[in-house]
C-alpha cells in the first residue's frame, strides 16, 4: 500500500500537471484570464477604493505601525497583489519572519514590474519599492534577508491585498494556481 505523504505527493503532481495543462491553454488561447493591470486611477477615485491608511501608504510614502498591520504574521498560502491595480507581487513561499513587524519577502514574482528609487528621508538612505504600473509605495528593499538571495522587501500590509491559495480561481488569479503549487511541493 502507498503511504499517506506518497498519495499527497502523487495528487499534487496530477494537480500540478492538471494546472499546467490549462496555464498553457490559457496562453494559447490569448490569456483571457488574465486581468487588466494598466487602469489608472483618478485622486478621487483611489480616495473611495482605498482607506484612509491605504491610500497614506501608497500615495503619500507612508509607513504603518509595525506589528499592527492586517499580514506582519499572515502564515496561510497565497498571493499577495498590490492593492490598486490587483497586479501580483509575491507569494506567500517568498515571505519570511524576519521580527520587524511588516510583511518581508526574499524576492518578486517579477522583477521587471518594480520599481527602485533613492530614499533619504531618514539619517540613512533606503531603496524605496514601488510598482511600475501603478506606482503606488510598497515599502523598502534590504539586503540583510536571510534566504539565498540576501534580500528582504520591507512592505506596508496597507499597499497589498492577500489572496487565500483556495481563493485564486474566484478572483481571477487562475493562471497562478500552478505556479503557487510548484513553489509550495518543491519546499
Amino acid at each position: 500500500t502507498q503511504s499517506r505523504s506518497s498519495a499527497a505527493s502523487d495528487v499534487y503532481k496530477r494537480q500540478i500537471l492538471s494546472y499546467l495543462l490549462l496555464n498553457k491553454i490559457y496562453q494559447i488561447l490569448g490569456g483571457f484570464m488574465k486581468k487588466d493591470y494598466e487602469k489608472k486611477y483618478t485622486t478621487e477615485e483611489l480616495k473611495e477604493k482605498l482607506t484612509p491608511e491605504q491610500f497614506e501608504v501608497t500615495q503619500n510614502e507612508g509607513t504603518e505601525a509595525p506589528f499592527k498591520n492586517e499580514y506582519w504574521d499572515n502564515t496561510e498560502k497565497g498571493l499577495y497583489v498590490d492593492i490598486v491595480s490587483g497586479e501580483p507581487l509575491f507569494t506567500s513561499m517568498q515571505k519570511f519572519e524576519s521580527s520587524c513587524g511588516w510583511p518581508s519577502f526574499d524576492a518578486t514574482i517579477n522583477q521587471e514590474n518594480m520599481i527602485y528609487k533613492e530614499d533619504n528621508k531618514l539619517s540613512r538612505t533606503r531603496t524605496e519599492v514601488r510598482t511600475k504600473r501603478s506606482n503606488i509605495h510598497l515599502g523598502h528593499i534590504f539586503n540583510d534577508g536571510p534566504t539565498e538571495t540576501g534580500m528582504r522587501f520591507c512592505m506596508n500590509s496597507a499597499a497589498l491585498r492577500f489572496i487565500p491559495f483556495e481563493d485564486l480561481e474566484k478572483e481571477g488569479y487562475s493562471d497562478y494556481i500552478y505556479w503557487c503549487l510548484y513553489e509550495w511541493y518543491h519546499d
